[in-house]
């Protein structure tokens, strides 16, 4: 059974009036919050910057201390970096949607 030509130009213009819905909501909601401006995004970026950072610096330096004392075939160090990097971009992840999640 074919789409009637009448049923695809009302589709077309149901999808056309949920984008701009879409738009018009996000732009409102962009001068509700004129308030988060430079500051916002700097400290936005601080926190992604640290929740990467803290994870590789302090798994590294477990690694190197598992190196020192239980030295085996593998390098606990490039593991638990590796690991650590992993884990840094999970938790930027998990921040940046997060503070997504709270825009809508």
């Amino acid at each position: 059974m074919k789409n009637s030509p009448d049923s695809s130009s009302r589709n077309d213009r149901d999808e056309m009036q949920t984008a701009i819905d879409a738009r018009q909501r996000r732009k409102l909601k962009a001068r509700r919050d004129e308030e988060r401006g430079v500051w916002f995004g700097l400290g936005m970026f601080g926190l992604v910057g640290w929740s990467v950072a803290i994870p590789i610096v302090v798994l590294t330096i477990a690694g190197v201390w598992l190196d020192r004392h239980y030295p085996t075939r593998f390098s606990w160090t490039l593991t638990l970096l590796f690991a650590g990097v992993v884990l840094g971009c999970l938790n930027a992840w998990f921040w940046v949607k997060r503070e997504g999640d709270d825009d809508d």
